[in-house]
């Protein structure tokens, strides 16, 4: 996930994109990229490659659960931007289904419930 293509990709799988044209068309990326990038990820766990049609062969991307659990981290990727860069009116944001009300994500400690940026905290290194 370290690159913005993939980042962008996952973006459009998300919102439903499955076919080589469609990421194409949506991101404006080079043929070449997109192939690398596709690949990556698929190699990753994070999109599964599925045939739709044999002739002429065609595959579809969609996202497996690995793919499905890095949607709140981008999610968390925006609501920082929203925050820290300028409103983010014309930023794309997430919805609840059910209720059709903005979802503001949020990084919590699992054990304790808190969120992570009030927990007093420090990095260790392995080793």
């Amino acid at each position: 996930m370290g690159d913005t293509w993939s980042v962008l990709i996952l973006r459009d799988a998300s919102r439903g994109m499955t076919q080589f044209d469609q990421f194409r068309t949506s991101l404006g990326i080079a043929p070449n990229i997109l192939s690398r990038r596709l690949k990556a990820l698929t190699e990753a766990g994070v999109l599964e490659k599925r045939r739709y049609n044999e002739r002429p062969p065609r595959d579809e991307y969609v996202l497996t659960r690995a793919g499905r659990e890095f949607l709140p981290i981008m999610a968390v990727l925006g609501e920082w931007g929203r925050r820290h860069n300028g409103g983010g009116a014309t930023m794309s944001h997430l919805v609840d289904d059910e209720t059709g009300e903005p979802i503001r994500a949020l990084v919590v400690d699992e054990a304790s419930g808190r969120p992570l940026d009030q927990v007093p905290m420090r990095l260790v290194m392995p080793g």
